[in-house]
């Protein structure tokens, strides 16, 4: 877990070498571009409108359900007509489609009246037709009102009255408003409905041939976004008379083979550590199988580069995080067979291969401690088995399970501050940060000695509050001392600092909603669980379907429950109260130039 140090590389070289240059550069990939005009870059190339319609349409088409056999006669591919077909077939679909379902809520409404067509004008002499659905419970006002009505249709809610009149009934006349049925019969409308959902079947056989195109689509959608990624280098360069500059971060383990590139292309070449006014980019590095925790930390902010790589921290503690909200082994494994469905499908790009081990870990140690609190589907284990054997957590008892959740926030706060202090070794500031740590960890433990009458570590706790307030006090500022006056501002910096005991305070005290949570999940789980045996007891026979559908429901409501809570607090505690005390500084992405398709 690190943050790769980087070199400032600038390569100069003959104008007219400049497009192979970066043609080069660019398959040779892992440099971060560093833009040297001040003018402002040309736009993104790839984001025009042509580009997008592509990549609407290949979305579109990788929805498909079937696909046909991928295509590789280049002859016969044009990417933007295949784009446009797909466009139109999509427009084409959802238009179809909401004629459809007009259509089949027409005919619905208008079935219960039969296969009729509305007489002409003249025909009926004057009088006209007026359509009614009336609640069975109001038919009785339609006597004595003077109309001519009839009945035609009925079932267990309703009437279905036409009534025979020159002019439209008046409202007080009728106990509800009139029914539009339109001027098409039900025969129209039902063969309108058919002849659409040809057409649909004809459109999505359309759909399905423009999928042999999918390869082809995504090959040169790569290779676009890769002539638009050399399009924007070529604006990024520095350009004199006969000559040009380009200028990149790289990593310094790298460095090498930029050397032995500059020698086979004539380019001189510099190699630079950043400069105190230079802001590089961010590149992490770890173990391929704990790298899931860099795809977190980039999501909610990347550290700077003058910082420190968070991203394995994160991981083991969004793992037991996870773990303690969701408090239930049954839960746990029902995630894991989930995972084990998914888990070829996601090991088919590189971020799904870390997803997959974020989530193996998270839910294996989420069933260790769903074990150690003996809860399966919120059924506790005999305690004579071996399943009774290895819980020795008890989720029940409130004032262990606080005191639990209090010392996993006092022990990830410390080790945010310990971890800073380490970064700062060279800084008397280290001294600062080891101060929040021992007075997280020195009140952590006199409320502990209180509680349990330990005069021992009750004046352990004093000792390491009076020293940490103390480095609070002298070491929070880096002020240089000069004189008598210095040691003045630094002490005042150390009061100021120290405004910072109620943020650190509230800090710990969100970490009980690990308990809380938990305890709330297992709760549910229990609830459901009584609820169900209950109903069996009380009704004999289909007491036992009701109470399976309990169970079903109860679970898997209390399931996405608990995977909302344990994803969102989980993560809200390492990026909120985590991230408070460790990374103050954001920083922005390594984003390597390079080949994204394939010649």
């Amino acid at each position: 877990m690190a943050i790769l140090r980087l070199k400032k590389l600038t390569f100069c070289g003959l104008i007219d070498d400049k497009a192979a240059v970066l043609q080069a550069l660019q398959a040779l990939g892992g440099l971060h571009l560093i833009d040297l005009n001040t003018a402002p870059s040309v736009p993104d190339t790839f984001t025009s409108d042509n580009a997008q319609q592509v990549i609407e349409a290949l979305k579109y088409l990788l929805q498909c359900p079937n696909r046909r056999h991928q295509s590789k006669a280049l002859e016969h591919f044009d990417i933007d007509r295949i784009a446009n077909e797909t466009l139109d077939v999509q427009a084409r679909i959802r238009e179809f489609s909401d004629r459809h379902d007009a259509l089949v809520k027409r005919i619905k409404e208008i079935e219960p009246w039969g296969n009729f067509s509305l007489p002409e004008a003249g025909q009926l002499a004057g009088y006209k037709l007026w359509f009614y659905i009336i609640p069975r419970r109001m038919l009785s006002r339609l006597h004595g009102n003077g109309l001519i009505w009839q009945i035609v249709y009925r079932d267990n809610l309703y009437y279905y009255v036409v009534v025979v009149s020159k002019q439209e009934p008046p409202e007080s006349a009728m106990p509800v408003a009139r029914t539009h049925t339109g001027s098409l019969p039900l025969s129209v409308l039902k063969s309108q409905c058919d002849q659409i959902e040809l057409a649909l079947e004809d459109l999505q056989a359309k759909r399905e041939s423009l999928t042999r195109w999918i390869s082809l689509m995504a090959l040169h959608l790569a290779k676009a976004r890769d002539a638009a990624d050399l399009t924007r280098a070529e604006t990024m360069t520095r350009d004199e008379i006969g000559v040009f500059a380009v200028q990149a971060w790289v990593p310094e383990k790298a460095i090498e083979r930029f050397e032995q590139f500059a020698l086979q292309n004539n380019l001189a070449l510099l190699a630079e550590d950043p400069a105190p006014d230079d802001r590089p980019p961010t590149l992490l590095e770890n173990n391929r199988y704990l790298a899931g925790g860099e795809d977190v930390v980039g999501f909610y902010q990347m550290p700077g580069y003058y910082g420190w790589d968070p991203s394995l921290v994160v991981f083991f503690s969004f793992a037991l995080f996870f773990a303690m909200i969701l408090s239930d082994a049954g839960y746990a494994a029902t995630f894991a067979v989930l995972l084990a469905l998914r888990w070829r499908r996601l090991g088919q790009s590189i971020k799904g291969q870390r997803l997959r081990m974020l989530a193996a870990i998270t839910l294996g140690v989420a069933m260790l401690w769903g074990m150690m609190t003996g809860s399966y589907f919120g059924y506790s284990p005999p305690e004579a088995g071996v399943l009774g054997a290895i819980k020795f957590i008890d989720m029940k008892n409130y004032d262990n399970m606080m005191r639990l959740s209090v010392a996993v926030g006092v022990l990830h706060i410390a080790m945010a501050n310990i971890r800073v202090a380490y970064h700062r070794r060279y800084s008397t500031q280290a001294l600062a940060s080891l101060g929040w740590a021992w007075l997280v960890i020195g009140g952590f433990c006199l409320w502990l000695a209180r509680n349990l009458a330990a005069p021992l570590l009750e004046q352990t706790a004093h000792a390491m509050l009076v020293l940490g307030g103390l480095c609070l006090l002298l070491f929070s500022s880096n002020r240089a001392i000069n004189g008598a006056t210095d040691w003045l501002w630094r002490i005042l910096a150390g009061l100021k600092s120290l405004i910072g005991i109620t943020k650190l305070f509230g800090d710990v005290l969100s970490y009980m909603r690990l308990f809380a949570l938990g305890l709330a999940s297992t709760s549910l789980a229990i609830t459901f669980n009584h609820l169900a045996e209950q109903v069996y007891t009380a009704i004999p026979g289909h007491g036992l379907l009701l109470s399976i559908l309990i169970l079903l429901i109860g679970h898997v409501l209390n399931l996405a429950l608990s995977l909302l809570s344990g994803v969102v607090h989980g993560l809200r505690l390492n990026f909120i109260e985590f991230y408070n005390w460790g990374v103050s500084d954001e920083g922005y992405p390594f984003k390597a130039f390079s080949k994204k398709g394939v010649d």
